[in-house]
């Protein structure tokens, strides 16, 4: 199925793969470095965003994760694509 999708689809995947990338690498910098509160603040604030851009995106163009990460619309949604990692 090629199903034309909003821009807006792919701002906001766009963001939430840098969101990622920011997180991953802090996460790579607190592994070796524990005690550094201003990377954990960083950290917690970027969790928080992701979170909050990962349920925009969710409730306009259903969900992101599968196996009860991500809840789903009425009905069911899970099956329409493009998925999220086939765009």
């Amino acid at each position: 199925m090629n199903k034309q999708l909003p821009q807006e689809y792919y701002t906001l995947l766009e963001e939430l793969q840098a969101i990622d990338f920011v997180l991953v690498e802090l996460t790579l910098y607190l592994d070796t470095h524990p005690q550094d509160l201003q990377a954990i603040e960083q950290f917690n604030q970027y969790a928080k965003i992701r979170k909050q851009c990962a349920k925009r995106f969710e409730v306009q163009f259903g969900p992101l994760l599968q196996f009860g990460h991500s809840y789903s619309r009425y009905p069911w949604d899970w099956k329409e694509a493009p998925w999220p990692w086939q765009v």
